[in-house]
């Protein structure tokens, strides 16, 4: 991978410098403590209303007003699912990921909803969408439903190897025992199954081709599923991160920690390209890049239960 963007060298300039001196203590991620956040003011279309939305970035304290698409700002290595759209022309927002208070600072709140949007002859669309915040970028304005996961830059430059991923959270799971599916035109259908908020973090070692296709090999491997609700805030939530060829670990669970190929990135001619992962790396491999991401539910798009939320905090890496 040829291409690395200013937050990139911010990220890993800040962990290199504290993790040699907290070697075998946390590492907090940059804006890990969701203290600060950048405030949007996007100005929809008239056709649907003409109002004007409120979108949340993990970003420097800082208010745009404005719909002008949204670059990663002060160094913040974090993107979310709130997004601007411009789909035949009107401009539609989706926010799912709130800033909230907790104790003396704030939290990230991502929340399950469906997003709608209906102009008389022109579209009349229905989505699902889950509260999501991932290491990496979105390319704004989303044209359609279908290219919102391909505008995902999914994944940062990580050469580093944690021993676990440590958090705050809090859980509220909707007392639905199946999902839906809305894609936008389709009809609702129901998926089998109870929705759970997700975390996940995987450690990739990336290659890109003189194609511009990036295969990567799995390094490290840490999923967890949320099926139950908590009963307030769990502090310092540690998650050991496993290392190579997991397959016979009695913790692997095929459904959710297999090799995968659903991540986009961009490569280094700027196209946004499918990262395929083609096998186990070694258990002493060094990554390249990391692939960290916390939903409101773990179906995939447009698959959850509304009210499905997810609360999180204090983001670190322990060596």
């Amino acid at each position: 991978m040829k291409r690395v963007n200013i937050t990139t060298f911010a990220f890993l300039a800040l962990l290199t410098a504290t993790s040699v001196e907290a070697w075998g203590k946390d590492v907090l991620l940059p804006y890990g403590d969701m203290n600060r956040w950048t405030i949007r003011k996007i100005h929809e279309s008239a056709v649907i209303g003409g109002n004007t939305k409120t979108l949340y970035a993990i970003g420097p304290n800082r208010t745009i007003d404005g719909n002008k698409p949204y670059v990663n700002g002060g160094g913040s290595p974090w993107a979310t699912s709130n997004v601007m759209a411009k789909v035949m022309g009107v401009v539609k927002t989706n926010n799912c990921v709130y800033r909230e208070r907790h104790g003396s600072g704030y939290c990230a709140k991502l929340t399950t909803h469906i997003e709608k949007v209906k102009v008389a002859g022109l579209f009349n669309i229905n989505v699902l969408a889950a509260g999501s915040m991932y290491l990496g970028d979105m390319r704004e304005p989303i044209s359609g439903t279908k290219d919102g996961v391909k505008a995902m830059n999914c994944g940062i430059r990580f050469n580093q190897r944690p021993k676990a991923l440590k958090f705050d959270y809090r859980v509220h799971v909707a007392d639905s025992p199946s999902r839906i599916k809305l894609t936008g035109f389709s009809k609702r259908k129901t998926v089998p199954g109870k929705d759970c908020a997700v975390a996940v973090l995987l450690l990739q070692k990336r290659t890109e081709d003189a194609n511009g296709n990036i295969t990567a090999k799995r390094v490290g491997t840490m999923v967890v599923k949320y099926s139950k609700s908590t009963n307030g805030w769990v502090n310092n939530a540690t998650y050991d991160i496993m290392y190579g060829d997991i397959r016979n670990n009695p913790r692997y669970d095929a459904a959710t920690m297999k090799l995968r190929s659903t991540d986009y990135a961009r490569n280094s001619k700027g196209k946004s390209v499918l990262v395929k992962e083609t096998g186990w790396a070694s258990a002493g491999e060094t990554p390249t890049h990391m692939i960290l991401q916390f939903a409101s539910s773990h179906g995939g798009a447009f698959i959850g239960s509304p009210g499905n939320t997810l609360w999180i905090d204090n983001v670190r890496l322990v060596y």
